[in-house]
């Protein structure tokens, strides 16, 4: 990675903390409806959209695939609904917290954003380093993989799919996408909408077939619910971090805020309308599952939704996986989307390479950073360890988080008169924090190794920040070639720095 702009203090002011990459104008008269107009991403994100980015990135493909994670650490059916439920709740206060923040720091990026203006670069640095060199494009090509793997299946009943063939399509996923996402932001809402529609609607069949399998007294699993527990603190305390990472994705339309139109209003309803969607869902949709499969064969399924639909559709249960594969294809479209946003942001504050904070001239799209998080997802496509990485670094995204809420608290401390359109009550971000720091130990406890290995990924980000950030009397010959690299690739794709409309 590298930067050729400074980070700005912690003690700047915040307009200037948050002002474009270049003050230079840049004259333009491409004929476009946009001439005229300043060039910066504009608000074009509908209540309904923000809806559908908040719970298509939620539902993935886990809640069809392996709901199973639960269960298996606590063994009763009804400890696993109550930890399902309980999950959600807690998924709101988070979400709930993020209105605060969201409103009163208007700017994309989410808790990089937050983490910057609390804490200052370092700290946010260090964020978007392990989430722009692992976390993201790793996600991204794991959630492409599954959508792959379903999407060919129906191919090769009987036999191992080809790696080759699964790899290249997901990478023809991963490339239809980033075209899509770097041509148009209502291309790719159109996108998000439809296949979140396309998995709620799956969902819902889950549901009602079983309500109908509960009305026609088909219900053994559920009748003495807490039989089979072998829960303890121990083991309730390791479903519940299983059952939170099922709900991650509520705070990611704040990544995208600075695009959502009327975002005072529309943050708040989106998050709530999205968060107590899922946890209603994903709640009916295990009671569902319980109406047809036992506690055992969940865990031993591979695929719970496609042992359901087996059972319960016979010769259309084909549409089970195909399900799964639209759930998927509009969670790469999602990650895509948001992810694109935060490099952007992280560009325009020095912390990633200048280009990525361009903006398209006339498609108003931030095209160089959507291209770098669809190229960086495509390298990860031939390493045969993104799982393996993934779980190193999974306990950020809760430090992260965790952060975010404290910034809340201490811009309450030392920023009193800051304007807040929205204002929690105090004590759900108390709750939260001290909930987060038990999501941060939780991992050295379960996972040690994996942990201390993901501590040193994190460290890897110190030396980048010195170097890329920190040094600004790089050779004249390293800028000449940054300089020479940003002209080809405004020339190539018609970008320009983001601008400021004329008063």
């Amino acid at each position: 990675m590298a930067a050729d702009r400074a980070a700005n203090g912690p003690g700047s002011e915040e307009k200037q903390r948050y002002a474009p990459v270049s003050e230079k104008k840049t004259p333009h008269n491409d004929g476009s409806e946009n001439e005229g107009a300043a060039i910066k991403l504009k608000p074009k994100i509908t209540l309904i959209n923000g809806v559908t980015v908040i719970v298509g990135s939620i539902i993935g493909s886990g809640i069809f695939v392996s709901p199973k994670g639960v269960l298996q650490e606590v063994g009763s059916v009804g400890i696993s609904l109550i930890i399902w439920l309980a999950c959600g709740l807690f998924s709101m206060i988070g979400a709930y917290c993020y209105t605060e923040l969201g409103t009163e720091i208007a700017r994309s990026g989410a808790d990089y954003a937050y983490i910057f203006e609390a804490f200052g670069p370092f700290l946010a640095f260090l964020r978007l380093w392990v989430e722009a060199m692992v976390v993201r494009p790793c996600s991204t090509a794991i959630v492409a993989l599954t959508f792959a793997n379903y999407v060919i299946e129906p191919l090769f009943p009987t036999c191992p799919q080809p790696e080759i063939a699964v790899r290249l399509l997901a990478a023809l996923c991963i490339t239809i996408l980033t075209i899509v996402n770097a041509l148009d932001v209502k291309w790719s809402m159109r996108v998000q909408d439809i296949f979140t529609y396309a998995k709620l609607l799956a969902l819902v069949l889950i549901i009602v077939t079983g309500v109908v399998q509960v009305c026609r007294g088909e219900y053994e699993h559920l009748v003495h619910p807490f039989e089979g527990g072998t829960a303890n603190v121990a083991t309730v305390a390791i479903a519940f971090y299983q059952g939170l990472f099922a709900y991650n994705g509520w705070n990611y339309l704040n990544y995208v805020i600075e695009e959502l139109k009327d975002p005072y209003k529309n943050l708040p309803r989106a998050s709530w309308i999205s968060c107590i969607m899922v946890t209603v869902i994903y709640v009916l949709a295990n009671v569902a599952y319980f109406t047809v499969v036992s506690p055992h064969e969940m865990i031993v399924s591979e695929a719970v939704a496609v042992t359901f639909a087996q059972r319960m559709y016979e010769i259309m249960a084909w549409i089970m996986p195909v399900f799964v594969a639209l759930s998927t294809f509009g969670g790469v479209n999602g990650i895509l989307f948001t992810t694109s946003r935060l490099f952007y942001v992280g560009s325009r504050e020095g912390h990633m390479p200048e280009i990525l904070s361009y903006v398209q001239v006339s498609r108003l799209t931030p095209a160089p950073a959507v291209i770098f998080m669809g190229m960086t997802s495509l390298l990860y496509l031939v390493s045969t360890d993104m799982y393996r990485l993934i779980n190193y670094v999974s306990f950020v995204n809760w430090l992260a988080i965790g952060l975010s809420v404290v910034a809340l608290l201490y811009f309450r401390w030392k920023r009193p008169n800051m304007n807040r359109p929205i204002k929690v009550c105090i004590v759900w971000p108390i709750i939260y924090v001290a909930a987060s720091v038990f999501l941060v130990i939780m991992p050295f406890y379960s996972n040690f190794l994996e942990t201390v290995l993901g501590c040193a990924i994190i460290i890897t980000g110190i030396p980048v920040y010195a170097v890329c950030v920190l040094w600004q009397s790089k050779p004249k010959s390293f800028n000449r070639f940054i300089d020479n690299m940003n002209i080809f690739i405004q020339k190539l794709l018609l970008v320009v720095p983001e601008e400021q409309k004329d008063v």
